[in-house]
């Protein structure tokens, strides 16, 4: 190893050198050493580890000028484009400055000054579209923004072969998404009140939205009861919910991909609404190395037999199965906090009125191999036939990653046996799409438990386990209260108050089996405040009579609503909208 009396002299070298090179250019002007700069760069262009130093120089010389000049701006551009692997060159005018790659390019229409005109996008044989977003980002010297966009855009050509060969791939992207479009327009039946919910949630294919800005084709695919409120709370529109991209990836190996509409127009389809398609033949398709993607946003925790759910639908497209596996909780622990998971935790969920609920998660019962599965980024199809199937999966797992969500929080603890919560709980694995919550109530000394199965994203159903106490509507009630609001502490909490009213009657009331009639066929609009009291008539539309120890009104409503979605309406938390975010369940 060398000693520090050896490398002394070639320390003292380089500090005499950085000296000489300052004094020598100590009277040039900027512009004179960024051309410098750049005649280094060509010079040792074959050698990487040479010229990384000087690029990070002529990074340094381009922040400080800050693109306040024509020749500042383009030098700019010239050094983004360069860090992505992009070509870039200016017009013979100097008015416009290209940036290129195999399968689009950018233009920046510049004006004296180094300001900035336009920001154009073209796709390999279309038009150049202008692109606000991008026009937006260099206006406010947002580079490094600017140059992640265009990251973006990289990634999404990330396509192996010659030109030829990305040509037909991109092609055959647009063929896809023609269909993916075909398959979203075609008659359904609305579910949910809300067309942009239902759409989401119902849709054969989700909320498909076509590229625009330079980013791909979107296919919003799930929205839970909070991302509505949330959206509500700030905007006054829906809040968007879980994403994929449709996108094009490398393969180790070629699949049949189409290079034409598979759907013919106008569409055929069979007795279940979907549509037919083409055959894969020679005339319509094409062995190419690749495969489409839905790269989903944010990245998805599955279980493994989801994972292996989705090979099965596309034909072995998604066959590898992931190399490590962890308990479902512990993957959604990792994406929403820096909390640890050990033996398991535990997890304190405030909600609305000052009330704490405890929610423990052993780690020996959730190591089970049966609720293990793995981070989703990507995954990969061949078909546009895949995507619907592929999206109610992707729907189911996301169903069930929100109700355990609902229980997780950033308030881990670790208190002892003393410590006082309004409920404790023990959330349990059972089997693939059934889980258990284990609890005692206030005024009891056995335990309860309550069992969840999530049959799909749309079907919810609940059933509680008491010591002598036997209801089967409400067990019906129940699975109509979680399906509205996808939450266990606000369904627990739901349970308390219903238990306890019927509970605390010592001699039957005969009203009591009429409520709960009406009780059974209301819609599960159920807030923190679900089954506190009556409401008439005369309340706004959206309220339901929910109490089961008030007398029944004589005029109170109890039209079942014709609107049998599982996701929330604006009606289900009415007091949380009005006034403001539900802060306590974040």
């Amino acid at each position: 190893m060398e000693s520090k009396s050896e490398r002394a002299p070639a320390s003292l070298k380089t500090k005499t050198l950085m000296s000489a090179l300052k004094t020598k250019y100590a009277d040039k002007s900027w512009n004179e050493t960024m051309q410098l700069v750049r005649r280094c760069m060509d010079k040792t262009r074959g050698d990487k580890r040479v010229s990384e130093p000087i690029t990070k120089c002529l990074e340094k010389i381009n922040e400080a000028l800050n693109a306040s000049s024509l020749t500042g701006m383009v030098s700019r551009l010239e050094m983004i484009a360069k860090q992505r692997g992009l070509g870039s060159h200016l017009s013979p005018t100097e008015t416009v400055c290209y940036l290129t790659a195999d399968l689009f390019y950018i233009e920046v229409l510049l004006l004296p000054g180094g300001r900035v005109e336009d920001v154009r996008a073209a796709h390999r044989g279309e038009a150049p579209v202008s692109s606000p977003s991008l026009l937006q980002l260099l206006r406010m010297k947002k580079f490094q923004e600017f140059s992640v966009k265009l990251d973006d855009l990289v990634s999404f050509y990330n396509i192996q072969g010659d030109g030829d060969v990305k040509a037909k791939v991109y092609s055959a992207l647009r063929h896809l998404e023609t269909d993916l479009f075909k398959i979203s327009h075609l008659p359904r039946s609305l579910r949910e009140s809300d067309l942009h919910v239902d759409l989401i949630m119902n849709g054969r294919i989700g909320n498909v939205q076509p590229a625009r800005d330079g980013t791909p084709t979107t296919v919003e695919y799930y929205i839970s009861p909070l991302d509505v409120l949330m959206g509500l709370s700030d905007t006054g529109d829906v809040g968007s919910g879980r994403m994929a991209l449709v996108m094009v990836g490398n393969s180790d190996g070629s699949h049949r991909l189409q290079i034409e509409s598979l759907i013919s127009s106008p569409p055929q389809v069979d007795s279940l609404g979907f549509p037919v398609f083409q055959p894969l033949t020679d005339s319509c398709s094409e062995l190419l190395p690749a495969t489409f993607l839905l790269k989903l946003q944010p990245p998805l925790p599955m279980l493994s037999s989801f994972i292996e759910n989705m090979g099965t639908i596309t034909d072995g497209v998604m066959s590898e199965k992931p190399l490590q596996v962890e308990p479902l909780p512990q993957l959604l622990i990792k994406q929403r906090s820096h909390i640890s998971w050990t033996d398991g935790i535990q997890c304190v969920v405030p909600l609305p009125a000052s009330e704490y609920h405890s929610y423990v998660f052993p780690g020996a019962e959730w190591g089970r191999e049966s609720w293990k599965g793995a981070l989703i980024h990507t995954v990969p199809f061949c078909h546009p036939g895949h995507v619907p199937a592929l999206l109610n999966v992707l729907r189911h797992q996301s169903a069930i990653n929100v109700l355990l969500e609902s229980c997780l929080s950033d308030h881990s603890h670790h208190m002892d046996a003393g410590s006082q919560f309004d409920l404790r709980c023990e959330v349990l694995p059972e089997s693939d799409h059934c889980l258990s919550v284990t609890f005692s109530l206030d005024d009891s000394n056995h335990l309860a438990v309550l069992e969840v199965t999530a049959e799909d994203s749309h079907q919810m159903s609940c059933r509680l386990l008491m010591p002598d106490f036997v209801d089967h509507k409400l067990d019906d009630y129940i699975s109509r209260v979680l399906m509205r609001c996808m939450s266990i502490p606000i369904t627990m909490r739901a349970i308390r108050k219903k238990v306890s009213s019927q509970t605390s009657r010592p001699v039957p009331d005969p009203e009591l089996s009429t409520a709960m009639e009406i009780t059974s066929c209301e819609p599960a609009s159920v807030s923190h405040e679900a089954v506190q009291e009556p409401r008439t008539a005369s309340s706004s539309p959206g309220y339901y009579l929910m109490s089961v120890s008030s007398p029944v009104a004589d005029n109170a409503n109890t039209d079942a609503v014709a609107n049998p979605s599982p996701c929330a309406s604006l009606a289900v938390y009415p007091h949380w909208v009005t006034s403001g975010l539900p802060a306590e369940l974040l």
